[in-house]
């Protein structure tokens, strides 16, 4: 049996400088599990770990082969990673996971280490209760090892003559034969990492759907008046035998079946819920040369009435008909809706032409059968019009659901224009709109994001006595959450209960989902909460979107609790579930991950769909893996799946990251030759694209079909220009596709917010910038870390560092915590304005506050010192740069040599140039160079 490895899953939780790492061996290979994990494992497998054994989970052995305590605080995985600053990638040298900035108190450095190891011991509970959970938080009743007292802090070391800088931070002493060691950062906190283990325990371990249980078949009626009593007889001995051998009890009784009425007794079958056996007896007849056209017709009905598309399908490809003869109208209709659910388009379509050329008059549902395949074959505008006309020259008028089907098709393909020209014509002709037409006329508005025209529908709807119904009101939400109304969307379950209407699963999962669009996890919780509470009881797709919102927040201990609850609830995981499993490991970039959870769905027998597809070519895109998405691209194309929007989409997701703007150019031609229309995705995708790539002239290209009305103006089109101007650094265009927001009544989210803010920062226009922090406020919007770093940048550039730091201490007492950025701003701006002790003190609170300083830090400091002439300060600070591999920029030395020139201290400036080239393995000769003649043209004025 195949073993599912589980990979890249290392929990390490602190408690009382205690850190518990379980390594769990598996028969080939070693992978480590969070104790959550494994008592999760125990649970599922009844305390048995073993492979195999006594309902044991297949694939994993569960046994431990070690147990290492490390007493002390956390450490990264390995020692090459550290905490950066967004601006900052020279910290990824090796051996420096301890010397990352200055040390904290050496009171929260971690002790030694202690190994304690046992092997191999068994899965027991006892030991279950001695590792505490990193999961649940819960924590052990006792503990195996203790943790030593934390070592007394080391005496300061003391100052020399020529210290580092006037009423400096004091840097501890090292190691004499290792040089003054540089201040270690905090420790970084606990990896967050993806208890995939766990997860994939869940859906792996969750019940398979028991089977629907089969209707009890009543007995035949005196309804079968139209029967003999041997006829009776024999449907009655016919019923009561087992399906699985009753091929011998028909070949047993051939003479007595051959002499009486075939359709009789199938129809009396049918008539007593024996459609199966109804089934058996004509393929039986069929075998004989006993069925003919009539008998297959009332069988095929009989099918269809039960929904037994498949079966309707498998018996016309086994029983062709006789030459010369053919089905009634009513069968055929129901073999193409048997085709059509099956997803056999082409053979429906194949049927329908025999139909017509047999001379069999197709009647008005024969006809909305066929508009539903086109519908669903998608691509077919053309041909739905052919048959529109055809219908209207044959007499047929279209109803109410040929109607809501043609729309229907509009809003698979995105035909808004032709769903709103189809609608007025109908109107034109005189045909009334049920509330079914008005529905699926809101669906295409509402697909669309265009909220004003579907408010002008539900209006025009109530104004003609038709009353909005919950498939309404689903409609409307759904329109309200892709245009990022959350709240109104919330407000529709209000209106419905005020109209009598019950909301339902639907609808409930629609606002749930608005909440989601824009990162209200806990809003969409509460709803979920209330949502049970009201009765209405949660499906698959509801537990499948609450999972998606909680992957996407890290918040991996809920999911478990979700997936828990999905179990106990008898909602078993479908294909949905792991492609939302796979969707959050590729948000998340972990590309490992994607590819286990791939292997885990292929190991438990899920099939791959073309959704399945296109979620993994998003998912290896997110992680920045072309390959592997292209990869899958031509494996869900080598398995007979045709791409669709969403592939395209999915294809251009993966370019717009890497800004391969001419491919996706390609991508997009390739989707409108196979006859799809751009969505807004695809255009927002395509905007990403042009501005990773700097390609100005394309987003130029889509703004004027946007602003000229070729293209739809929607939310997401026109947040997406925000950003893509924003990283342009196109004032004009930015501020146009915001006003264009304010003006079609959509709401900003903070994205766009900030995205104005900082722009309006980097180009002073600091009323502006003020206005739109007050802006986010009056919205109701939380800013975040980005929109204080914002604006605080603003406030160190225009020489306001004071109100600067009011911001960064607003920042230390709220729930929004600064980051290594935020210091690095306020000290960039006291340095600005040659507050250089002010920029001390700031650096000494941002140690003391646990942050590690950076190099961007280090190279502020350098640049503040040079421009007050304090070049003995600078130097030193630059040789405690390169004595902890803090490699100094380019920039850093520049910013020297050319404080040396102003000063007009040429020969200084070429002492100091000589000095850091033998100070600093990695100093580039070609930028000695460079800086040499920097000063040479400083001081003879070349």
């Amino acid at each position: 049996m195949q073993i599912i490895e589980v990979l890249g899953c290392l929990v390490l939780h602190k408690l009382k400088h205690i850190n518990i790492q379980a390594q769990i061996m598996c028969r080939s290979r070693s992978f480590s599990l969070p104790c959550c994990c494994a008592a999760y494992l125990e649970r599922f497998t009844g305390g048995n770990t073993d492979t195999g054994i006594d309902g044991g989970w297949p694939g994993i052995t569960g046994r431990f082969r070690q147990i290492r305590c490390a007493g002390g605080g956390l450490a990264p995985l390995d020692q090459e990673s550290l905490p950066l600053s967004r601006s900052d990638s020279d910290l990824r040298t090796a051996g420096r996971a301890r010397d990352a900035g200055l040390l904290p108190p050496a009171a929260s450095r971690p002790p030694a280490a202690a190994t304690v190891s046992v092997t191999p011991i068994p899965l027991s509970p006892t030991l279950r209760a001695e590792l505490p959970c990193p999961a649940c938080s819960r924590p052990a009743p006792r503990s195996r090892a203790r943790s030593p007292s934390p070592p007394a802090p080391p005496p300061p070391m003391e100052a020399t003559g020529r210290g580092l800088f006037p009423n400096k931070p004091t840097l501890p002493a090292g190691p004499r034969k290792r040089g003054p060691l540089l201040p270690a950062a905090p420790p970084p906190p606990s990896p967050s990492s993806l208890p995939l283990d766990s997860l994939l325990l869940h859906l792996t371990a969750a019940p398979a759907p028991a089977p629907a249980p089969r209707r009890p078949h009543p007995t035949p009626t005196p309804t079968h008046f139209f029967l003999s009593p041997a006829a009776q007889a024999l449907v009655l001995a016919i019923s009561s035998h087992p399906l699985p051998t009753l091929q011998g009890f028909l070949a047993s009784r051939r003479d007595e079946l051959l002499r009486a009425d075939i359709p009789s007794l199938l129809k009396a079958l049918e008539l007593s819920g024996h459609w199966e056996w109804a089934l058996a007896l004509l393929r039986w007849a069929g075998a004989e040369g006993a069925a003919d056209a009539a008998a297959l017709e009332m069988v095929v009905r009989a099918l269809g009435r039960e929904g037994q598309h498949d079966a309707v399908c498998d018996l016309l490809d086994e029983m062709p008909l006789p030459p010369g003869s053919r089905l009634d109208v009513r069968a055929y209709t129901t073999v193409l809706h048997a085709l059509s659910r099956a997803g056999r388009y082409e053979r429906a379509l194949q049927l329908f032409a025999e139909l017509r050329r047999q001379g069999v008059a197709p009647t008005l549902v024969t006809y909305n059968v066929v508009l539903d395949v086109y519908g669903r074959m998608g691509r077919s505008w053309p041909q739905i019009v052919a048959l529109l006309e055809e219908m209207r020259a044959a007499g047929v008028e279209p109803d109410d659901f040929t109607a809501s089907t043609v729309i229907a098709a509009c809003c698979r393909d995105g035909l808004v224009d032709e769903a709103l020209s189809f609608f007025e014509d109908l109107k034109a002709r005189g045909h009334a709109p049920c509330v079914v037409t008005y529905n699926a006329l809101l669906q295409v508005f509402g697909k669309a994001g265009n909220y004003t025209e579907a408010l002008r529908v539900l209006k025009e709807m109530e104004q003609n006595g038709c009353q909005p119904d919950a498939v309404t009101y689903n409609e409307l939400a759904g329109t309200y959450a892709r245009a990022g109304f959350y709240e109104e969307a919330a407000k529709c379950l209000g209106t419905m209960t005020g109209k009598g209407l019950l909301p339902n699963t639907f609808t409930y999962n629609t606002v749930m989902t608005a909440y989601g669009n824009v990162g209200k996890v806990d809003e969409a919780l509460g709803l979920f909460d209330r949502m049970k509470k009201s009765g209405c009881v949660p499906n698959v797709n509801t537990y499948n979107l609450i999972l998606g919102m909680l992957g996407k927040k890290s918040r991996f201990t809920v999911m478990l609790e979700m997936l828990d609850e999905m179990s106990r609830s008898g909602c078993t995981p479908n294909r949905v579930t792991w492609n939302t499993m796979l969707a959050v490991c590729g948000k998340r970039g972990m590309e490992d991950y994607v590819t286990r959870v791939l292997e885990g769905m292929k190991s438990c027998g899920v099939e791959l769909s073309r959704d399945t597809y296109n979620t993994l070519i998003a998912a290896y895109g997110r992680c920045g893996s072309r390959t592997n998405a292209f990869k899958m691209y031509n494996e869900m194309t080598s398995a007979g799946f045709a791409p669709c929007l969403t592939t395209y989409n999915a294809l251009l997701n993966v370019l717009s990251r890497q800004g391969d703007w001419s491919t996706a150019q390609s991508i997009v031609s390739k989707l409108r030759t196979k006859g799809f229309k751009p969505n807004e995705q695809s255009y927002s995708l395509l905007l990403q694209c042009y501005a990773k790539g700097g390609n100005i002239a394309g987003i130029d290209a889509i703004e004027k079909e946007v602003y000229g009305g070729t293209v739809f103006p929607s939310w997401v089109i026109l947040r997406t220009l925000v950003i893509a101007n924003f990283k342009c650094r196109r004032l004009e265009g930015i501020e146009r596709a915001f006003q264009e927001v304010k003006a079609r009544g959509y709401k900003p989210d903070l994205v766009i917010f900030n995205s104005m803010l900082s722009m309006y920062a980097k180009n002073g226009m600091y009323s502006k910038a003020t206005e739109i922090f007050d802006s986010i406020k009056q919205s109701g919007l939380d800013p975040d870390l980005i929109t204080y770093n914002s604006l605080m940048d603003m406030y160190a550039k225009c020489s306001e560092s004071w109100e600067a730091e009011k911001i960064l201490n607003q920042l230390k007492s709220s729930q929004v915590k600064p980051d290594v950025v935020s210091y690095n701003t306020v000290i960039n701006g006291f340095c600005k304005q040659g507050l250089i002790r002010e920029a001390q003190r700031i650096l000494s609170e941002m140690i003391a506050d646990g942050m590690a300083p950076c190099v961007v830090t280090y190279h502020t400091l350098v640049g503040g010192y040079a421009s007050l002439e304090m070049f003995n300060e600078a130097r030193e600070v630059i040789n405690y740069m390169i004595q902890h591999n803090l490699k100094p920029m380019e920039l850093t030395y520049r910013r020297v040599v050319d404080s040396y020139c102003k000063a007009k201290r040429y020969e200084e400036a070429r002492d100091f140039l000589s000095e850091v080239s033998e100070t600093d393995p990695n100093f580039d000769k070609k930028v000695l160079r460079t800086l040499a003649d920097r000063i040479e043209d400083a001081q003879f004025g070349r």
